[in-house]
């Protein structure tokens, strides 16, 4: 049993599982038979809870994990009760909220792309999410959006396009999964949630994440001073990670 009071907490897309798929039971079960005893879970993802919880088996995933922090904290739950939230609405205020919007759908209908489907811009209780080939696509269509982005850069351009409309919004945009971006006030950010954690007495918080790079979803709390952060490819090579941190023999 380790010594120190440690916090394994996950990235969710990408890191516990494939991008927009279900966490493989396998895989569950290995965190809360073998994680879980040596160490406190928790989950921080820029999606909202029902997206989280499609993915991680329920909505028992509140329960399952000790922290679960959807849309980067802004909505924290600690042992299955939700302790705040926090409203880009109330941040930004009606007027430049939509001035923003606005210009993010003008924006969208002045793009080509081999296609669009639907839900360009998903309205989060601490943030927006843009997609600039629309959230309902199928998963065929995600995964050939994302290899058109890694060509065409469309979701790096469109970001230099409203920083350059919006220069002092106070706002961050953030690339993370295979189709669509966070904006959300500056600190908003994953790092949100380790205020959550302060004063819960955590000697060691590791974070795993994929999106590690700047510009990526997990990179500002990747390098933060407060966690130990681990880069992963997959949920395999976290699970693998994980074996290795823990010495563990399966």
């Amino acid at each position: 049993m380790p010594t120190k009071r440690i916090l394994c907490l996950f990235d969710v897309d990408g890191t516990l599982t494939k991008s927009r798929q279900k966490i493989d039971p396998k895989f569950e079960t290995f965190l809360l038979e073998n994680i879980k005893p040596l160490a406190s879970i928790g989950l921080v993802g820029g999606s909202d809870l029902n997206k989280i919880a499609e993915q991680m088996g329920g909505d028992d995933v509140i329960h399952k994990f000790d922290y679960v922090f959807p849309e980067n904290g802004l909505v924290p739950y600690k042992f299955g009760k939700q302790l705040e939230k926090q409203s880009i609405q109330q941040f930004m205020g009606e007027e430049k909220l939509q001035t923003f919007i606005n210009f993010v759908l003008k924006y969208l209908s002045g793009i080509v792309l081999p296609l669009k489907r639907g839900t360009f811009i998903e309205f989060r209780s601490g943030m927006l999410n843009v997609s600039p080939i629309g959230r309902s696509c199928s998963q065929q269509e995600r995964d050939d959006f994302e290899k058109y982005d890694k060509i065409h850069s469309i979701r790096k351009t469109m970001i230099e396009a409203i920083k350059k409309e919006f220069p002092d919004i106070g706002l961050t945009y953030s690339i993370g999964g295979q189709i669509s971006f966070d904006v959300f006030p500056n600190g908003w950010d994953k790092t949100y949630c380790l205020r959550h954690l302060e004063n819960e007495g955590y000697e060691e918080i590791h974070f795993f994440g994929d999106k590690t790079d700047p510009g990526g979803n997990d990179h500002e709390i990747f390098i933060d001073r407060r966690v130990i952060g681990h880069k992963v490819k997959n949920p395999d090579d976290t699970k693998e990670q994980l074996i290795k941190l823990f010495s563990l023999s399966l």
